[in-house]
């Protein structure tokens, strides 16, 4: 018997089409889409000098839609010095191959653009990510302590001559013992406790850095002499290492894995969140974060009662979406917190508030 004319082998045959159709068109929208690359910002300039003052965020916003897609538009040139990084004066030139468009770089004419020469201007000199004056503070006069450390870390157990600790003068320390004479360390006071707002669990403590020392003596206790001091050094305040501050050259990007955080903190206390402000959120290193991955911040559904479809007289609990309402970029990683900088604010932003990939 043969069912090539039944009225229903033709409907499931032309369904099955239409939807094969749709497919192949979705797919080849996907396709063309990803070969097109990341979308430009409709008012991107064909070319542009880099100027003082400029950071790459500003930048890569001024091509792109979404700037955190500047990996996909950067091309590399081997032949330059330092090719990632960007000086004032380098013109940058957007091209297109295959259809994907690029940006290129040519260095400012009063330097040697190619290898081995030297270039005039020193590594310091090239653009950051974001702006140091937003964040200086946070890479060299302040930091997040594991919990565990304050079992182990050197700390002030007395001052000398009952004063209080200033530059010039000199503080005795315990567990510093195994610590040789010259010895640098900055003098740390610890703050409240990091929660996690998901268990509880203490996260690390904030910690700010009020003098700076030298190991004069060895011994239990050791003695440190205060060459710097922003503030007095008190009984109690922790010892960490000297370390270089962490460079701002870093590229913005996505994270490479999912992430699902919130916000624990803000610097100043302050209850609404704006542009250029520093956030402390709970994820870090061990879930992968990185200086200049960027995430995005959302707004918390509010939590109402349906007083139209109730089904009791109080009406049914129903929570409402997350809605976006900034970006942020992490530029200083700890294990399990981050420092984050606001780069934009379009709704309002307050601790506790979900941070997610953009």
């Amino acid at each position: 018997m043969s069912y090539n004319h039944s009225p229903f082998v033709r409907r499931v045959l032309l369904v099955l089409a239409a939807a094969l159709g749709t497919v192949a068109v979705s797919y080849g929208v996907a396709q063309a889409q990803q070969s097109a690359g990341p979308a430009l910002n409709p008012r991107h300039p064909e070319r542009y000098v880099v100027q003082r003052g400029d950071t790459l965020w500003d930048i890569a916003a001024m091509f792109l839609r979404d700037p955190w897609y500047w990996p996909e538009i950067w091309q590399i040139n081997p032949q330059i010095e330092n090719p990632h990084l960007i000086y004032p004066g380098d013109v940058l030139s957007l091209t297109y191959v295959d259809g994907r468009p690029l940006l290129q770089v040519e260095r400012a004419a009063n330097v040697e653009r190619l290898s081995p020469r030297v270039r005039v201007e020193p590594l310091e000199e090239a653009i950051p990510t974001i702006p140091y004056e937003a964040v200086g503070a946070f890479l060299t006069r302040s930091m997040i302590l594991d919990p565990d450390a304050l079992e182990t870390l050197p700390y002030v157990v007395a001052p000398r001559d009952a004063l209080m600790g200033s530059a010039g003068r000199d503080v005795y320390v315990r567990r510093a013992d195994t610590a040789p004479v010259d010895s640098v360390f900055n003098v740390v006071h610890v703050g409240e406790p990091l929660v996690d707002p998901d268990d509880g669990e203490t996260l690390g403590y904030e910690a700010i850095v009020v003098a700076q020392g030298r190991l004069t003596r060895a011994g239990d206790p050791a003695t440190l002499r205060l060459n710097q001091s922003s503030r007095e050094t008190l009984v109690g305040d922790y010892l960490v290492e000297d370390e270089a501050p962490p460079r701002l050259d870093f590229i913005p990007r996505a994270p490479e894995q999912p992430i699902d955080g919130r916000i624990i903190s803000v610097i100043d206390g302050v209850r609404i969140i704006g542009q250029y402000q520093v956030v402390i959120i709970n994820r870090g290193a061990r879930d992968g974060l990185e200086p200049g991955h960027v995430l995005r911040a959302f707004k918390g559904g509010e939590v109402i009662r349906d007083r139209v479809g109730r089904r009791s007289g109080f009406g049914e609990k129903v929570r409402l979406p997350d809605e976006p309402a900034g970006i942020m970029m992490v530029f200083r990683t700890f294990d399990r917190v981050s420092y984050a900088l606001i780069m934009e604010a379009t709704s309002e932003i307050r601790v506790l508030d979900p941070v997610r990939n953009p």
